[in-house]
């Protein structure tokens, strides 16, 4: 599958990360997309932990994560970032949710988020701010492309609320 070709209703790439976080998510420090069937899962891609867009979309996640709880969804952050640099970020913003670490950004590829960027006019490689909602049969019923921060996490309860998720 072409990682541009991602779309909704087609079944979400299963993948194995390193990852920190809650112990009934994280297994043997990673987690494994395909123990997650039966949750719906927010799956969010992000550039850089500690960073201002980074901190506000983390921290919204975080303020509504006992209302995606309630409604048996799992939010699973993923940036480029190793475990450390996650554990300070999860640490230092109280983030409740686990933090995978796509160091080799092979998910972020097969996701299709690991893209060219500009900034200050120059060109690099880096990770899309972009969010897939998997439901409970492991079907990507939602995706997100640039994805604003500040309002994000409310799209995402919205879509959860009408698609009964």
């Amino acid at each position: 599958m072409s990682t541009s070709e991602l779309q909704e209703q087609q079944p979400a790439p299963d993948f194995t990360l390193p990852a920190i976080g809650s112990d009934d998510i994280v297994k043997n420090n990673e987690v494994h997309l395909a123990d997650l069937k039966g949750h719906t899962v927010v799956l969010y891609f992000y550039p850089k932990d500690d960073t201002p867009g980074c901190t506000k979309e983390a921290c919204n996640f975080r303020d509504a994560n006992h209302i995606l709880q309630r409604k048996g969804v799992v939010v699973l952050g993923v940036s480029a970032d190793d475990i450390k640099s996650h554990q300070k970020f999860r640490d230092k913003f109280s983030l409740p949710f686990p933090l995978l670490a796509d160091t080799e950004t092979s998910v972020s590829q097969l996701y299709g988020v690991w893209q060219e960027k500009s900034m200050y006019g120059k060109k690099y490689m880096g990770v899309n701010r972009e969010t897939f909602l998997i439901d409970k049969d492991g079907i990507i019923q939602k995706i997100w492309h640039k994805v604003k921060p500040e309002e994000h996490t409310n799209e995402v309860l919205a879509t959860v609320e009408s698609l009964g998720l």
